[in-house]
């Protein structure tokens, strides 16, 4: 068969999965209805629309208590998720009967036991396509990895194998029922792939859903899920978060496990991947991150630290926050570091007002607001794009070549590249970044003498990308994202606002920086962004997953769009 006729054989496998009873007959158009995540619900019940719009923390307290069966949650999701697919072209695989199976397991434990199973129990999470679940497949986006177990035929293992987060997500209480789009290569801000196509934005079907966890991205963002995980090597949780009004975490490397997971250009080990979650509230990704930890993941994966969750960190925090009134809480309050750009493409109008009511909300509540200007970043950014093109683009090529079929145009600039680096280059390239990491740790140290709460900035505020989400094809500049990755800080992604058409007008008579910045500036256009999501990032530095945690739990309470 042709690349084609295995493509459409597996979009058709993926759609008959779903029940007769759960298919749209008639989808409207994007320009119709850009705007699907209201116009879903006219397909569900009473009772799987208020099942459906609870978090997964609240989820896990109904079925934890027995208020709600694992079964009813499980099969009001997978009708959502269906739904979802449909209008957005959002899944890879799908489950559902192994996942009701599962759930109806819950149930018959709680009733014999009269306790759920773990702190997970009856939650349903979804899963970006490079988890390995057992008897399901991992295509990651490649034509060439169907049927087979990561590119390889004939083995079988596919049929047996899991990745260890799905394991612990299991032993939690967990209920696992679809895997989710993703870019083929992992390696872009889009989720587009020669299998299910391009997965759309649920706010707004004109724009991107982000990537690479895209898949996830918009079944949350349409409540298809309420809590998923992905990766991120340049912003592939934190992207999909803010473009789809979603909270999403992005630990340290070595924080939460890795292993059994599958990857592009794996060995790479210059600037690593993470796992995290993305959920639809903050409470949602503590509850996610506690369950993994509490399970000691450094037995399971050697790249683990032995750190479980640290209570004193998230106090830390907590301690010096004012609590919404004027009334302030022992330890005084907290101080922000804001870039308001990096100095090599400006933020868009709708991004530039969300961080101004960010800003505006913390210094309501008697925080302090410094301005952020570190060292430049584009040597940190030239660096460390240098770390994902070491191999000259060998291990995608050789995904592509398994089936012939084409690169889609967001990930072609792998056909161009010829040099592959030596290991005294790459070496030289570890040794820059090392040098470029102590500069910026320099740089917050010396924030201390502009605070007066006696600490350097507690994190930087800061934009996740120049626009609220990329128009498709348009994804031009990955800055805003990629230097948390280089230098593995913790990062969450918080919803802000939408964009509004009459407020976030153009800049007549914008100057551009550059080409680039020019081309970006002139693809946003009010009229098309009308209503989508806005969200920034809140930047912590290495390992302070508790602590940026804290702070997205914070300013859920202040800002009306997160509360």
């Amino acid at each position: 068969m042709t690349w084609q006729d295995i493509a459409k054989q597996k979009r058709e496998a993926i759609l008959t999965a779903i029940p007769q009873e759960w298919r749209i007959s008639d989808s409207p158009s994007i320009e119709d209805q850009p705007d699907v995540t209201i116009y879903i619900e006219q397909y569900l019940s009473k009772e799987e629309l208020e099942i459906t719009a609870c978090s997964a923390d609240q989820i896990a307290q109904k079925c934890g208590s027995g208020e709600w069966s694992a079964e009813d949650v499980t099969r009001a999701f997978c009708h959502r998720a269906s739904l979802a697919h449909q209008l957005l072209h959002c899944l890879h695989e799908i489950f559902f009967d192994a996942a009701i199976e599962d759930a109806k397991k819950l149930d018959a434990y709680y009733a014999e036991h009269k306790r759920a199973v773990g702190p997970l129990h009856g939650v349903p999470v979804s899963l970006k396509d490079q988890f390995h679940v057992k008897g399901v497949e991992t295509s990651m986006g490649y034509v060439g990895w169907i049927g087979t177990f990561e590119g390889k035929k004939g083995t079988g293992k596919e049929k047996v194998y899991e990745s260890e987060m799905v394991t612990m997500l299991r032993t939690a209480g967990a209920v696992l029922f679809c895997k989710t789009s993703v870019p083929h290569t992992l390696m872009s801000g889009e989720t587009v792939n020669n299998i299910i196509g391009y997965t759309l934005n649920p706010k707004n079907r004109r724009l991107a859903s982000g990537g690479s966890s895209g898949g996830e991205g918009a079944l949350i963002g349409i409540r298809g899920s309420p809590l998923g995980l992905g990766s991120d090597i340049g912003g592939s949780i934190r992207i999909p978060a803010a473009f789809n009004g979603l909270y999403g975490l992005r630990p340290s490397t070595g924080r939460l496990p890795y292993h059994g997971i599958a990857n592009s250009m794996d060995g790479q080990n210059s600037i690593l991947s993470v796992v995290g979650p993305l959920a639809t509230n903050a409470a949602s990704l503590r509850l996610l991150t506690l369950a993994l930890l509490d399970q000691k993941p450094w037995f399971v994966d050697p790249m683990v630290l032995e750190m479980p969750w640290r209570y004193m960190e998230e106090n830390a925090i907590n301690e010096n926050i004012h609590d919404g009134r004027g009334i302030e809480k022992p330890g005084g309050k907290l101080s922000f570091g804001v870039l308001e750009t990096d100095g090599i493409v400006n933020p868009t109008p709708p991004v530039r007002r969300a961080i101004e009511e960010l800003v505006a909300a913390l210094e309501e509540a008697g925080h302090e607001i410094i301005p952020w200007t570190p060292p430049p970043h584009k040597p940190l950014l030239d660096a460390g794009f240098k770390t994902w093109i070491f191999d000259s683009g060998t291990d995608v090529k050789s995904a592509f070549a398994l089936s012939g079929e084409p690169m889609a145009k967001q990930v072609a600039f792998f056909e161009k590249l010829e040099k592959e680096y030596k290991a005294s280059e790459i070496a030289a390239t570890n040794v820059e970044l090392r040098g470029l990491r102590k500069g910026y740790l320099d740089y917050w140290n010396s924030t201390i003498k502009e605070t007066s709460t006696g600490r350097p900035v507690d994190a930087v505020i800061c934009p996740l990308a120049p626009f609220p989400a990329a128009r498709p094809g348009r994804y031009g500049y990955y800055g805003y994202s990629t230097w948390v990755n280089i230098l593995d800080y913790s990062s969450v992604t918080v919803p802000v606002t939408v964009v509004d058409k009459a407020v976030d007008g153009r800049d007549e008579g914008y100057v551009a920086l550059d080409e680039r910045d020019g081309e970006i500036q002139d693809d946003y256009d009010p009229e098309i962004y009308d209503g989508a999501h806005v969200g920034v990032q809140i930047v912590g530095r290495r390992l302070q997953e508790e602590r940026v945690v804290a702070l997205a739990a914070y300013v859920e309470t202040l800002l009306p769009f997160g509360g």
